[in-house]
């Protein structure tokens, strides 16, 4: 039990806890406010101050949850007086702002970080002893906010890190998710979900704006007056909340905003009379609806309800933002100068992905409908205005919506994306008739059915914005020569390369603090934290046998870290003398966890087949899995419950389970990515050549000293030049080669592998239990239809994976080798830091300047 407030007022220490310390009077340490404390006694009395003065729970109680809130709100306190403090320094120079746009955040917990940024980590640790507790412990009581899912929103949650650290004027737009994606639970059955319940209490680090809440409109007709200006009415009209999360910079003051927003109905729509005739549900209709909104990140849109309600969640998050923007722009004019073409000058609006889309159109109506603009003026403004990110080349996560389903929800909308796509064809006629033959495919509107009419939303992310970026060099180079290559011939300067980068901070300096040390030791200087190119001083003790046995040490701590939570939250035991080998990500086909989990079968099939003496030549591993299946997608719930059928067979076999161990690690999130990654010795990213638009996990992982077996797909390619060739171990076919594969599969001239053939064969004979896995097998057989032919090239990879599997296992036996390619890794992951990528964008796109707090 932890300590506890009791009623005399004295502070209570776990007798059964060696780490607390002795039980200390309150009247030693005071409840003081103290925004801003200086040392470990102000901090604990800030402390104090919450637990008493901002109670949540029952009073004489201050067990670990309530250490962790107050701790919370201690922190918030210095957040707050530097958030104040960096908007009122913009209110004041009136620096040109980016406001990023983003579906998804996926922050991870906030108190860590927030406090290695404040420099405040020691003077807390300390109060917190003080006070009974160890801070990592009151650490563990934070939950993963809810708000992202994968990669982009890692991505989006980096680049708010450097943004603040860089000291760029900025603000960040999202959703408030109640229940997130969900959470995963792994059993028998395989994957099961949940509601995410990181608000079940509340967030300590939300701050809700009750001043900031904006109109949001949904259905309704456009009415045309006499004059002949348009105007959207009735329908259902909802309201957005801002909820403020302050995001401090690396030693600066500077600390900007994520805002979010929540949907909700003002009491005016709660239906008194219906609610008191016994229509309950009637008179909550509204309150319904807009909770609705917000509940759930992705939900699922087989129907027809389902597409609209994702279409009003993109609504909601881009008016709501616009709406904010063009306040906050208006505030800062004064009347006699305000001139609507300064926008541009004034304001950047970067689209993450096609999701905020619908940006375009409301930026258009406000514009020319709230603020009575003209088009031309209007389209001046917004096409000068908006940015665009593509990060995926798939099929499907290129937006195409139903005109139907969008003219029933957003009439205005449609009508001004139909005006876009009309002129977008006269401009094409105009300047480059070659292309007349070409623009079915080009347009907006696909009208290539008549009974399914789409938008398509990429289309017109291009059309409209002033910059159209990928996100690695080779995703870059197949958007402007492959997706986009006719649109990159009419505006070739439009288009540019971005690649991505992950925040130093989160994903070494606190993730890894033994690695950290080691390095800011060698390195004789700790600015590598935020020049992350210093990291090539490494190369040159690479050979050094005093810096390979302190990393090491470094690396045997983590495993023994990531060894720890494993057993607690699967109860399976791992060797942290075997070779972590991690695969951490989204499961989807074509990120090929398939490929993985067919060649450990395979391995395991070789370790059963020697005799014990053949065996002590195996190298030992375990291999980990992790990540979430979209609910509703069935190949990738089929490939986790392999997964894990695997392992229990594995796991449990004596001949085997010493030398090889199957782990799939649950519910992963930031937090577990935070444990996991520098705990791995060998990381895998093996999609399929030319589908993984960039990748970040890749960039963590070579970070932490993790060598790499992968493609050369995405930001591999680059990550492979900076570390070296000889320290990634490289397979599989080329992306350009990947077109010819599949027509010659199509042709019948793939002649699979012989150990291919033998491990369906193991699956199909029911070695790893009943469960039916015929249509993830299938799905390799076959030459040509849905689910055949190994789309994702699976077996055509299948030998050269096992090859480089092989090399692993060499070197790995060589560990001085090993550890020597581990530094290099880090040595070379330099040009992966979200800083360099916010600069680029800063300079090349948005063209902002830092605005340092002084």
């Amino acid at each position: 039990m932890a300590p506890a407030l009791v009623a005399n007022g004295s502070v209570k220490a776990d007798a059964a806890n060696p780490g607390s310390s002795p039980a200390i009077p309150s009247r030693a340490i005071p409840p003081i406010a103290h925004p801003t404390p200086e040392d470990a006694f102000g901090v604990a009395a800030n402390i104090q101050y919450h637990a008493q003065y901002s109670p949540h729970f029952s009073p004489f109680k201050f067990e670990v949850e309530q250490a962790f809130f107050s701790t919370a709100e201690s922190v918030r306190d210095t957040l707050i007086q530097r958030w104040n403090a960096t908007y009122e320094h913009f209110q004041k120079s009136d620096p040109k702002h980016i406001h990023y746009i983003s579906m998804e955040y996926l922050q991870g917990r906030a108190l860590t970080n927030a406090l290695g940024n404040l420099g405040l980590t020691d003077a807390y640790a300390a109060a917190l002893y003080k006070l009974g507790y160890d801070l990592e412990n009151v650490v563990e009581q934070e939950k993963d906010p809810a708000l992202g899912n994968g990669g982009l929103g890692r991505l989006a949650s980096c680049f708010l890190d450097s943004l603040a650290t860089l000291n760029l004027p900025a603000w960040g737009y999202g959703l408030r998710y109640k229940y997130g994606l969900f959470k995963q639970l792994i059993t028998k059955k395989g994957q099961e979900e949940y509601a995410e319940d990181w608000l079940e209490k509340f967030s300590p680090w939300e701050i809700v704006r009750h001043d900031i809440v904006y109109p949001i409109r949904f259905f309704g007709k456009v009415k045309v007056d006499p004059n002949g200006r348009r105007k959207w009415v009735g329908g259902e009209q909802l309201q957005a909340l801002a909820y403020d999360i302050p995001i401090p910079g690396f030693k600066t003051k500077n600390t900007i905003s994520l805002r979010i927003w929540e949907a909700k109905s003002p009491p005016r729509d709660f239906n008194l009379a219906a609610f008191n005739a016994g229509k309950h549900q009637e008179a909550v209709d509204l309150h319904f609806k807009a909770e609705q909104i917000c509940a759930v990140l992705y939900p699922g849109d087989e129907t027809e309800d389902g597409k609209l309600l994702r279409l009003k969640q993109q609504y909601l998050l881009c008016s709501a933002s616009l709406q904010d923007i063009l306040t906050r722009f208006k505030d800062r004019r004064s009347q006699d100068s305000f001139s609507w073409a300064e926008l541009p000058n004034k304001v950047a609006v970067q689209m993450n992905d096609t999701h905020p889309t619908l940006a375009i159109p409301e930026l258009m109506r406000l514009l020319i409908d709230e603020e009575g603009l003209g088009w031309e003026e209007a389209w001046a403004i917004t096409s000068s205005t908006v940015a665009y990110t593509n990060h995926t080349v798939l099929p499907e996560a290129l937006e195409k919506w139903s005109q139907v389903v969008m003219s029933k929800l957003l009439p205005r909308h449609v009508e001004i994306i139909t005006e876009i796509d009309k002129q977008f064809h006269a401009l094409v006629r105009e300047i480059r008739p070659d292309l007349e033959e070409k623009l079915n495919g080009l347009a907006i509107l696909d009208n290539s059915k008549p009974d399914k009419p789409l938008v398509r939303m990429a289309n017109l992310c291009v059309i409209s914005s002033h910059s159209v970026n990928g996100v690695a060099e080779l995703h870059s180079d197949i958007l402007k020569k492959e997706l986009f290559a006719d649109f990159y011939s009419l505006w070739p300067k439009k288009f540019q390369n971005k690649t991505n980068g992950v925040t130093p901070r989160r994903w070494l300096r606190f993730a890894s603090p033994e690695l950290s040390a080691i390095i800011t030791k060698w390195l004789r200087t700790d600015e590598w934290v935020t020049n992350l190119d210093l990291l090539t001083g490494l190369r040159q003790f690479a050979d050094d046998n005093q810096l390979q046995s302190e990393w090491t040490a470094a690396k045997i701590a983590n495993k023994l870290r990531l060894a720890k939570y494993l057993e607690q939250v699967t109860g399976i035991k791992v060797d942290p003398q075997s070779l972590f080998d991690v695969q951490v990500k989204r499961i989807h086909e074509y990120k090929r966890q398939l490929l993985n989990i067919l060649s450990v079968i395979y391995r395991f099939k070789k370790i059963k087949e020697l005799n014990p003496e053949e065996r002590g030549n195996f190298v030992p591993r375990t291999v980990m899995f992790g990540g979430k299946a979209f609910a509703t997608y069935a190949q990738a719930k089929r490939i986790v419950k392999l997964v894990t059928d695997v392992g229990e067979v594995v796991n449990n076999d004596h001949d085997v389970s010493h030398l090889l161990k199957v782990v799939f690690i649950p519910n992963y999130n930031v937090s577990v990515a935070e444990v996991a990654i520098p705990a791995s010795e060998l990381s895998q990213h093996i999609s399929t050549a030319g589908l993984e638009a960039s990748g970040t996990s890749n960039m963590k992982f070579a970070l932490n000293g993790s060598l790499i077996i992968g493609t050369l797909d995405g930001a591999n390619v680059e990550i492979r030049e900076e570390v070296g060739e000889e320290n990634f171990f490289l397979f599989g076919a080329r992306a350009d080669e990947v077109p010819m594969l599949r027509k010659e599969r199509e042709e019948g001239k793939f002649v699979p592998d012989p150990r291919f053939e033998e491990v369906k064969a193991f699956i199909r004979s029911g070695a790893f239990g009943d469960y039916d896995y015929g249509p993830l097998v299938d799905s390799l057989e076959g030459n040509s239809g849905f689910g055949r032919g190994d789309y994702f090239l699976v077996g055509y990879d299948f030998p050269s994976y096992l090859e480089a599997q092989s090399k692993v296992d060499e070197a790995y036996k060589d560990k001085a080798r090993w550890t020597k390619m581990s530094i290099l890794s880090t040595a070379g992951s330099g040009k992966f830091s979200s800083d360099r990528t916010i600069s680029q964008y800063a300079e090349d796109i948005w063209k902002i300047q830092a605005c340092q707090v002084p």
